[in-house]
C-alpha cells in the first residue's frame, strides 16, 4: 500500500492481528524488508506496520533533500492518517534517529521503544579522522579551482569523484548527487540533547562488536533517556539484531509483554 505524504509517495505495509501496533523502522540504505524476520515473529500478537522510509525501497524520493525533522514529519503524518498511535516502535540505526526526534516532540506517539544500533550521537572525532576532513576539504578546494579553468572542468569533476570516493564513506558514495543531500543533512544532525525528553520506556539492544554506531553510544543514550535499559549482544555487530535473530526477537516480546 502506498500513501502520498509531504510531495513525496510511501510504501507500507500492515499485516498481523492482536490490540498492540508496533511500528518496524529500518536504516539507511535499507528497506523494511530488512525487518520482515521482526515482523514474522510479531505477527501472531500484534498488529505490525512496516515502512520505506522515501529514497529507500519501493517508496518515492524526498522532493527536496530532508533532514531528520522532515523525515519525521512525513512519518508522523503517515501515522496520523493511518490511526495508528499510540504504538510501540522498534527501530534500526537511522530508523532510531526518527523514531527519537518523534518520540522527544510528541511523547504521545510511543508508549514502548526498541532501539538497535541506534544512530543520532554525532561519533567523536580522533586527530585521525580530524587530519582526514582538513586533507580532503583542502583537496577538494583544489578540484572547485581547477574546474573553473577552461577546458580542465571534465579532469576537475573526475578528481573530485575520486576524492569522494576514496574519503567518502559507504553508504555517501552509493547515492546519487540529490540523495548525497540529504544523506549529509541527516547524518550532521546530532540528536544528543534530545534523548532527555524522551518519556516511552526503552529497551536498547546493542552488538559489542558494532563500529557503525559504537557500544559507547549505546550506554550514553541509557543514561540519558530517563526510562531505558541496554541489553549487549556479544559478538555481535551493526546488524546484531539479525545475526541473533532468535534471542533479539524473544528479548523484544518479553519486553512489549511486560505490562500485560
Amino acid at each position: 500500500m502506498k500513501e502520498i505524504i509531504n510531495g513525496t509517495e510511501i510504501h507500507y505495509r500492515i499485516s498481523g492481528t492482536g490490540k498492540r501496533r508496533v511500528l518496524l523502522l529500518h536504516g539507511w540504505g535499507c528497506d523494511m524488508k530488512m525487518m520482515q524476520p521482526v515482523a514474522e515473529a510479531l505477527e501472531n500478537d500484534h498488529q505490525v506496520l512496516l515502512v520505506d522510509f522515501p529514497g529507500h525501497g519501493e517508496s518515492g524520493r524526498p522532493p527536496v533533500p530532508w533532514g531528520v525533522p522532515e523525515y519525521a514529519q512525513a512519518l508522523t503524518d503517515l501515522l496520523t492518517r493511518l490511526e495508528y498511535t499510540p504504538c510501540a516502535v522498534i527501530a534500526h540505526s537511522f530508523g532510531c534517529r526518527v523514531a527519537a526526534w518523534i518520540a522527544a516532540h510528541n511523547p504521545d506517539a510511543f508508549d514502548k521503544m526498541v532501539f538497535t544500533g541506534a544512530a543520532g550521537i554525532r561519533p567523536k572525532q580522533t586527530e585521525e579522522s580530524r587530519r582526514r576532513s582538513e586533507r580532503y576539504q583542502r583537496l577538494k578546494k583544489c578540484c572547485e579551482f581547477i574546474r573553473h579553468i577552461p577546458g580542465l572542468r571534465y579532469p576537475a569533476e573526475t578528481m573530485e569523484e575520486k576524492l569522494r570516493k576514496h574519503f567518502g564513506s559507504r553508504d555517501y558514495n552509493a547515492l546519487d548527487p540529490e540523495m548525497r543531500k540529504t544523506f549529509v543533512r541527516v547524518i550532521s544532525q546530532d540528536l544528543t540533547e534530545l534523548y532527555e525528553r524522551i518519556q516511552a520506556s526503552t529497551l536498547l539492544i546493542w552488538g559489542d562488536s558494532d563500529t557503525e554506531t559504537p557500544l559507547w553510544m549505546g550506554k550514553e543514550m541509557e543514561k540519558r533517556i530517563p526510562d531505558a535499559g541496554l541489553v549487549i549482544l556479544e559478538g555481535g555487530t551493526h546488524f546484531a539484531y539479525l545475526e541473533q535473530i532468535r534471542r533479539f526477537n524473544t528479548i523484544v516480546s518479553h519486553f512489549l509483554k511486560g505490562d500485560e
